[in-house]
Protein backbone atom coordinates (compact mmCIF):
# COMPACT_ATOMS: atom_id res chain seq x y z
CA UNK A 1 0.00 0.00 0.00
CA UNK A 2 1.30 3.35 -0.86
CA UNK A 3 2.31 6.01 1.69
CA UNK A 4 1.19 9.72 0.86
CA UNK A 5 3.95 10.44 2.31
CA UNK A 6 5.97 8.12 -0.17
CA UNK A 7 8.66 9.77 -3.14
CA UNK A 8 6.91 7.35 -5.30
CA UNK A 9 3.11 8.90 -4.41
CA UNK A 10 4.66 12.56 -4.73
CA UNK A 11 6.40 11.58 -8.20
CA UNK A 12 2.68 10.80 -9.15
CA UNK A 13 1.00 13.38 -8.06
CA UNK A 14 3.56 15.76 -9.67
CA UNK A 15 2.59 13.50 -12.98
CA UNK A 16 -1.09 14.39 -12.88
CA UNK A 17 -0.12 18.28 -12.17
CA UNK A 18 2.01 18.01 -15.48
CA UNK A 19 -0.92 16.01 -16.83
CA UNK A 20 -3.07 18.54 -16.42
CA UNK A 21 -1.14 21.47 -16.84
CA UNK A 22 1.28 21.08 -19.07
CA UNK A 23 0.13 17.85 -20.44
CA UNK A 24 -2.90 19.93 -21.86
CA UNK A 25 -0.95 22.52 -23.76
CA UNK A 26 1.19 20.11 -25.06
CA UNK A 27 -2.14 18.15 -27.06
CA UNK A 28 -3.52 21.93 -27.96
CA UNK A 29 0.10 22.46 -29.27
CA UNK A 30 0.31 19.52 -30.66
CA UNK A 31 -2.02 20.27 -33.37
CA UNK A 32 -0.23 23.10 -34.56
CA UNK A 33 -0.98 26.45 -34.06
CA UNK A 34 -2.42 25.99 -30.95
CA UNK A 35 -5.53 25.13 -32.91
CA UNK A 36 -6.02 27.92 -35.05
CA UNK A 37 -5.88 28.16 -38.73
CA UNK A 38 -3.74 30.97 -38.86
CA UNK A 39 -0.33 29.40 -36.92
CA UNK A 40 1.74 32.72 -37.14
CA UNK A 41 -0.37 33.59 -33.85
CA UNK A 42 0.90 30.94 -31.72
CA UNK A 43 4.12 31.04 -33.29
CA UNK A 44 4.48 34.20 -32.18
CA UNK A 45 3.26 33.45 -28.62
CA UNK A 46 5.35 30.67 -28.69
CA UNK A 47 8.59 32.80 -29.27
CA UNK A 48 7.92 35.10 -26.33
CA UNK A 49 6.54 31.57 -24.29
CA UNK A 50 10.58 30.05 -25.35
CA UNK A 51 12.34 33.10 -24.70
CA UNK A 52 10.81 33.47 -21.21
CA UNK A 53 11.59 29.92 -20.93
CA UNK A 54 14.97 30.04 -20.87
CA UNK A 55 15.46 33.42 -18.96
CA UNK A 56 12.76 32.07 -16.35
CA UNK A 57 14.91 29.25 -16.26
CA UNK A 58 17.78 30.79 -14.81
CA UNK A 59 16.31 32.60 -11.72
CA UNK A 60 13.61 29.79 -11.39
CA UNK A 61 15.81 27.58 -9.14
CA UNK A 62 16.39 29.65 -7.00
CA UNK A 63 12.61 30.88 -6.51
CA UNK A 64 11.79 27.27 -6.59
CA UNK A 65 14.27 26.82 -3.52
CA UNK A 66 12.69 29.59 -1.80
CA UNK A 67 8.55 28.83 -2.06
CA UNK A 68 8.91 25.11 -2.28
CA UNK A 69 8.08 23.72 -5.22
CA UNK A 70 4.70 22.86 -4.35
CA UNK A 71 3.38 26.74 -4.55
CA UNK A 72 5.91 26.80 -7.77
CA UNK A 73 3.93 24.72 -9.42
CA UNK A 74 0.54 26.06 -8.29
CA UNK A 75 1.84 29.41 -9.76
CA UNK A 76 2.81 27.94 -13.01
CA UNK A 77 -0.03 26.06 -13.63
CA UNK A 78 -2.73 28.97 -13.54
CA UNK A 79 -0.56 30.93 -16.12
CA UNK A 80 -1.28 27.26 -18.31
CA UNK A 81 -5.01 28.25 -18.12
CA UNK A 82 -4.15 31.89 -18.58
CA UNK A 83 -2.85 31.16 -22.31
CA UNK A 84 -5.78 28.83 -23.06
CA UNK A 85 -8.19 31.86 -22.38
CA UNK A 86 -6.37 33.88 -24.67
CA UNK A 87 -6.82 31.51 -27.32
CA UNK A 88 -10.34 31.83 -26.83
CA UNK A 89 -10.13 35.15 -26.55
CA UNK A 90 -8.33 35.35 -30.14
CA UNK A 91 -11.01 33.10 -31.36
CA UNK A 92 -13.42 35.59 -31.21
CA UNK A 93 -11.41 39.30 -31.26
CA UNK A 94 -9.04 38.06 -33.76
CA UNK A 95 -6.16 40.54 -31.71
CA UNK A 96 -2.84 38.84 -31.28
CA UNK A 97 -1.37 41.16 -28.51
CA UNK A 98 -3.44 38.77 -25.71
CA UNK A 99 -2.03 35.65 -26.77
CA UNK A 100 1.95 36.93 -27.26
CA UNK A 101 1.41 38.55 -24.01
CA UNK A 102 -0.21 35.14 -22.03
CA UNK A 103 2.60 33.07 -24.34
CA UNK A 104 5.02 35.24 -22.46
CA UNK A 105 3.61 34.92 -19.06
CA UNK A 106 3.44 31.13 -19.38
CA UNK A 107 7.37 31.27 -20.12
CA UNK A 108 7.75 32.39 -16.84
CA UNK A 109 5.57 29.98 -15.41
CA UNK A 110 6.46 27.05 -17.12
CA UNK A 111 9.91 27.81 -15.50
CA UNK A 112 8.67 27.45 -11.96
CA UNK A 113 6.37 24.75 -12.90
CA UNK A 114 8.96 22.49 -14.84
CA UNK A 115 11.86 23.12 -12.44
CA UNK A 116 10.10 21.99 -9.46
CA UNK A 117 8.78 19.28 -11.08
CA UNK A 118 12.85 18.42 -12.36
CA UNK A 119 13.51 18.78 -8.13
CA UNK A 120 11.43 16.59 -6.98
CA UNK A 121 11.54 14.15 -9.92
CA UNK A 122 15.30 13.88 -9.50
CA UNK A 123 16.00 14.00 -5.96
CA UNK A 124 12.91 11.72 -4.29
CA UNK A 125 13.89 8.30 -5.84
CA UNK A 126 16.79 6.34 -4.85
CA UNK A 127 19.66 5.91 -7.41
CA UNK A 128 17.97 2.31 -8.40
CA UNK A 129 14.91 3.92 -9.10
CA UNK A 130 15.30 7.16 -10.96
CA UNK A 131 14.70 5.29 -14.31
CA UNK A 132 11.97 3.99 -13.28
CA UNK A 133 10.01 6.95 -11.50
CA UNK A 134 11.23 9.15 -14.55
CA UNK A 135 9.40 6.62 -16.83
CA UNK A 136 6.21 6.58 -14.45
CA UNK A 137 5.96 10.50 -14.56
CA UNK A 138 6.64 10.59 -18.25
CA UNK A 139 3.71 8.08 -19.01
CA UNK A 140 1.34 9.95 -16.49
CA UNK A 141 2.43 13.84 -17.92
CA UNK A 142 2.04 12.39 -21.46
CA UNK A 143 -1.57 10.90 -20.68
CA UNK A 144 -2.64 14.26 -20.45
CA UNK A 145 -1.59 14.86 -24.02
CA UNK A 146 -3.63 11.74 -25.16
CA UNK A 147 -6.43 12.62 -23.29
CA UNK A 148 -6.06 16.00 -24.37
CA UNK A 149 -5.61 14.98 -28.07
CA UNK A 150 -8.93 13.14 -27.38
CA UNK A 151 -10.87 16.32 -26.33
CA UNK A 152 -10.42 18.16 -29.80
CA UNK A 153 -11.03 15.46 -31.76
CA UNK A 154 -14.20 14.52 -30.36
CA UNK A 155 -15.36 17.89 -30.14
CA UNK A 156 -14.07 18.66 -33.80
CA UNK A 157 -14.63 15.23 -35.41
CA UNK A 158 -17.91 16.49 -37.95
CA UNK A 159 -15.76 20.14 -38.26
CA UNK A 160 -14.60 21.28 -41.59
CA UNK A 161 -13.22 24.68 -40.27
CA UNK A 162 -9.61 24.97 -40.07
CA UNK A 163 -9.62 25.97 -35.93
CA UNK A 164 -11.15 24.21 -32.83
CA UNK A 165 -13.94 25.25 -31.59
CA UNK A 166 -14.42 27.38 -28.61
CA UNK A 167 -15.91 24.55 -26.25
CA UNK A 168 -12.14 22.91 -26.50
CA UNK A 169 -10.56 25.75 -25.23
CA UNK A 170 -13.19 26.33 -22.28
CA UNK A 171 -12.50 22.49 -21.67
CA UNK A 172 -8.45 23.10 -21.39
CA UNK A 173 -9.19 26.14 -19.04
CA UNK A 174 -10.65 24.40 -16.88
CA UNK A 175 -8.30 21.43 -16.72
CA UNK A 176 -5.54 23.55 -16.64
CA UNK A 177 -6.98 25.39 -13.21
CA UNK A 178 -7.53 22.08 -11.94
CA UNK A 179 -3.62 21.04 -12.38
CA UNK A 180 -2.81 24.53 -10.50
CA UNK A 181 -5.12 23.79 -7.67
CA UNK A 182 -3.65 19.95 -7.00
CA UNK A 183 -0.09 21.21 -6.74
CA UNK A 184 -0.94 23.00 -3.12
CA UNK A 185 -1.90 19.18 -1.98
CA UNK A 186 1.82 18.02 -2.52
CA UNK A 187 4.18 17.77 0.87
CA UNK A 188 6.88 19.80 1.62
CA UNK A 189 10.40 17.80 0.70
CA UNK A 190 10.83 17.22 4.56
CA UNK A 191 7.77 15.35 5.15
CA UNK A 192 8.81 12.88 2.61
CA UNK A 193 10.20 9.52 3.50
CA UNK A 194 11.12 6.29 1.43
CA UNK A 195 10.31 3.06 2.12
CA UNK A 196 13.13 2.51 4.16
CA UNK A 197 12.99 5.27 6.57
CA UNK A 198 15.33 7.40 5.33
CA UNK A 199 14.39 11.14 4.50
CA UNK A 200 14.85 13.29 1.37
CA UNK A 201 18.29 14.93 0.96
CA UNK A 202 17.27 18.59 1.91
CA UNK A 203 19.46 20.93 3.01
CA UNK A 204 19.00 24.77 4.24
CA UNK A 205 17.77 27.29 1.85
CA UNK A 206 20.85 29.12 0.77
CA UNK A 207 20.27 33.01 0.57
CA UNK A 208 19.65 35.11 -2.44
CA UNK A 209 23.39 35.81 -2.72
CA UNK A 210 24.43 31.75 -2.51
CA UNK A 211 21.41 30.97 -4.99
CA UNK A 212 23.11 33.62 -7.61
CA UNK A 213 26.42 31.72 -7.44
CA UNK A 214 25.06 28.97 -7.63
CA UNK A 215 23.47 29.26 -10.72
CA UNK A 216 26.42 31.33 -12.25
CA UNK A 217 28.63 27.82 -11.37
CA UNK A 218 25.95 26.18 -13.29
CA UNK A 219 27.89 27.78 -16.47
CA UNK A 220 31.57 26.52 -15.05
CA UNK A 221 30.82 23.10 -15.01
CA UNK A 222 31.77 20.91 -18.06
CA UNK A 223 29.54 18.27 -17.21
CA UNK A 224 26.49 20.83 -17.29
CA UNK A 225 27.97 23.08 -20.26
CA UNK A 226 28.60 19.16 -22.01
CA UNK A 227 24.78 18.90 -21.71
CA UNK A 228 23.73 22.84 -23.36
CA UNK A 229 23.71 21.12 -26.64
CA UNK A 230 21.40 18.50 -25.74
CA UNK A 231 19.31 20.63 -23.49
CA UNK A 232 18.79 23.33 -26.51
CA UNK A 233 18.30 20.53 -29.24
CA UNK A 234 15.09 18.86 -27.04
CA UNK A 235 12.76 21.60 -27.81
CA UNK A 236 14.11 22.34 -31.11
CA UNK A 237 11.61 20.45 -33.42
CA UNK A 238 8.29 21.36 -31.74
CA UNK A 239 7.95 23.95 -34.02
CA UNK A 240 8.75 21.88 -37.06
CA UNK A 241 6.87 19.32 -36.28
CA UNK A 242 3.62 20.70 -35.09
CA UNK A 243 3.39 23.95 -37.23
CA UNK A 244 5.67 22.84 -40.38
CA UNK A 245 3.97 19.33 -40.62
CA UNK A 246 1.08 18.49 -38.37
CA UNK A 247 -1.02 21.98 -38.99
CA UNK A 248 0.37 22.20 -42.50
CA UNK A 249 -0.65 18.94 -43.77
CA UNK A 250 -3.97 17.67 -41.92
CA UNK A 251 -7.12 19.15 -41.84
CA UNK A 252 -8.45 19.83 -38.04
CA UNK A 253 -9.50 16.13 -36.83
CA UNK A 254 -6.41 15.06 -38.24
CA UNK A 255 -4.15 17.04 -36.34
CA UNK A 256 -5.95 15.71 -33.14
CA UNK A 257 -6.03 12.37 -34.24
CA UNK A 258 -2.17 12.50 -34.75
CA UNK A 259 -1.46 14.53 -31.49
CA UNK A 260 -3.18 11.65 -29.80
CA UNK A 261 -0.84 9.22 -31.28
CA UNK A 262 2.32 11.19 -31.11
CA UNK A 263 1.55 11.31 -26.98
CA UNK A 264 0.53 7.80 -27.07
CA UNK A 265 3.60 6.66 -28.17
CA UNK A 266 5.78 8.74 -25.65
CA UNK A 267 4.07 6.95 -23.04
CA UNK A 268 4.96 3.78 -23.93
CA UNK A 269 8.50 5.26 -24.75
CA UNK A 270 8.95 6.49 -21.55
CA UNK A 271 8.09 3.32 -19.65
CA UNK A 272 10.07 0.88 -21.46
CA UNK A 273 12.80 3.61 -21.72
CA UNK A 274 13.04 3.91 -17.93
CA UNK A 275 13.47 0.45 -16.99
CA UNK A 276 16.13 -0.03 -19.27
CA UNK A 277 18.06 2.66 -17.83
CA UNK A 278 17.53 0.94 -14.47
CA UNK A 279 18.17 -2.34 -16.03
CA UNK A 280 20.58 -3.78 -12.81
CA UNK A 281 22.22 -6.22 -15.12
CA UNK A 282 24.63 -3.41 -16.46
CA UNK A 283 26.74 -0.87 -14.15
CA UNK A 284 25.44 2.44 -14.76
CA UNK A 285 28.12 3.94 -17.57
CA UNK A 286 26.98 1.24 -19.59
CA UNK A 287 23.21 1.74 -19.12
CA UNK A 288 24.51 5.51 -20.22
CA UNK A 289 26.03 4.31 -23.19
CA UNK A 290 22.97 1.91 -24.22
CA UNK A 291 20.81 4.74 -24.03
CA UNK A 292 22.29 6.88 -25.93
CA UNK A 293 23.18 4.18 -28.67
CA UNK A 294 19.00 3.35 -28.52
CA UNK A 295 18.37 7.22 -29.04
CA UNK A 296 20.81 7.85 -32.00
CA UNK A 297 19.27 5.25 -34.09
CA UNK A 298 15.55 5.96 -33.21
CA UNK A 299 16.38 10.09 -33.77
CA UNK A 300 18.87 9.21 -37.15
CA UNK A 301 15.69 7.16 -38.61
CA UNK A 302 13.19 9.49 -37.72
CA UNK A 303 14.74 12.29 -39.83
CA UNK A 304 15.79 10.26 -42.51
CA UNK A 305 12.14 9.46 -42.77
CA UNK A 306 11.03 13.16 -42.20
CA UNK A 307 13.52 14.19 -44.99
CA UNK A 308 11.75 11.73 -47.44
CA UNK A 309 8.10 12.98 -46.63
CA UNK A 310 9.35 16.73 -46.33
CA UNK A 311 11.10 16.36 -49.68
CA UNK A 312 6.80 15.85 -51.25
CA UNK A 313 6.39 19.44 -50.28
CA UNK A 314 7.54 22.96 -49.25
CA UNK A 315 6.44 26.20 -47.47
CA UNK A 316 4.97 27.75 -49.97
CA UNK A 317 2.52 25.50 -51.22
CA UNK A 318 -0.88 25.71 -50.45
CA UNK A 319 -2.60 23.81 -47.10
CA UNK A 320 -2.55 20.23 -48.23
CA UNK A 321 -5.40 18.91 -45.26
CA UNK A 322 -4.96 15.59 -45.82
CA UNK A 323 -8.20 13.84 -43.97
CA UNK A 324 -6.84 10.50 -41.92
CA UNK A 325 -9.53 8.41 -44.51
CA UNK A 326 -6.67 9.64 -47.31
CA UNK A 327 -5.46 6.41 -48.69
CA UNK A 328 -2.14 7.82 -48.33
CA UNK A 329 -2.40 9.04 -44.75
CA UNK A 330 -1.01 6.02 -42.86
CA UNK A 331 2.93 6.31 -43.85
CA UNK A 332 2.55 9.66 -42.32
CA UNK A 333 1.06 8.94 -39.27
CA UNK A 334 3.69 6.15 -38.93
CA UNK A 335 6.53 8.98 -39.17
CA UNK A 336 4.78 10.88 -36.14
CA UNK A 337 4.09 8.25 -34.03
CA UNK A 338 8.06 8.11 -34.63
CA UNK A 339 8.65 11.85 -33.65
CA UNK A 340 6.85 10.82 -30.01
CA UNK A 341 9.42 8.09 -29.82
CA UNK A 342 12.26 9.75 -29.66
CA UNK A 343 11.05 12.89 -28.07
CA UNK A 344 10.58 10.70 -25.06
CA UNK A 345 13.64 9.03 -24.88
CA UNK A 346 15.93 11.79 -25.43
CA UNK A 347 13.80 13.79 -22.59
CA UNK A 348 13.80 10.91 -19.95
CA UNK A 349 17.79 10.37 -20.94
CA UNK A 350 18.49 14.35 -20.55
CA UNK A 351 16.34 13.84 -16.84
CA UNK A 352 18.44 10.59 -15.85
CA UNK A 353 22.01 12.33 -16.76
CA UNK A 354 21.22 14.97 -14.28
CA UNK A 355 19.79 12.86 -11.66
CA UNK A 356 22.97 11.19 -11.89
CA UNK A 357 25.12 13.97 -11.33
CA UNK A 358 24.02 14.66 -7.57
CA UNK A 359 20.82 14.11 -4.74
CA UNK A 360 21.07 17.77 -3.75
CA UNK A 361 17.19 19.16 -4.16
CA UNK A 362 18.70 22.56 -4.57
CA UNK A 363 21.41 22.40 -7.24
CA UNK A 364 18.69 19.63 -9.26
CA UNK A 365 16.50 22.53 -9.02
CA UNK A 366 19.19 24.76 -10.81
CA UNK A 367 20.23 22.15 -13.03
CA UNK A 368 16.35 21.59 -13.97
CA UNK A 369 15.91 25.00 -14.65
Amino acid sequence: MLRYSSPLTQVAIVGLICFLTSGMFNALNGMGGGGQLNTEVASNANVALYTCFAVGGLFAGPIVNKIGPSLAMALGGLTYALYSGSLLYYNHQQQDIFPITSGAILGLGAALLWTGQGAIMLSYPSESDKGEYIGIFWVIFNLGGVIGSIVPLALNWNSTAGSVNDGTYIGFIILMGLGSLISLFLLSPHKVTRDDGQPIIIQKFPRWEEEITGVIKIFLDWKMLALFPMFIASNWFYAYQFNGVNAFYFNVRTRAFNSLWYWTAQMFAAFFFGKLLDWSKFGRKSRGILGITLITIILMGAWIGGLFFQLTYKREDPNVNMDLYNPSYFPRIILFIVYGLYDAVYQCFAYWIMGALTNDTNALARYSG
